[in-house]
């Protein structure tokens, strides 16, 4: 899962560094995301992961680091039917 994150990140976020350098809890936006980039970092990652995130989860919180992104990703995992 983390490595699928690191390659939406790498390919849509247009941040400053690598996303491979980065820990989990770095923050993306001061690595370099915009507003504008987290959107298609959403999109691609609903894409990836068949999700789709619900209005609570459409914050900054949720896609300022990579770990947040995955525990948000759990979430979603965890409230879909098997």
């Amino acid at each position: 899962m983390l490595e699928k994150i690191r390659e939406i990140i790498a390919t849509h976020a247009r941040l400053n560094s690598d996303p491979a350098t980065l820990s989990e809890n770095a923050d993306l936006y001061d690595a370099g995301m915009t507003s504008h980039s987290s959107v298609k970092v959403m999109l691609a990652i609903e894409d990836a992961f068949d999700v789709e995130f619900p209005d609570r989860m459409l914050t900054r919180g949720v896609f300022g680091s990579i770990g947040s992104i995955k525990s948000a990703l759990i979430e979603l995992e965890a409230q879909t039917p098997a």
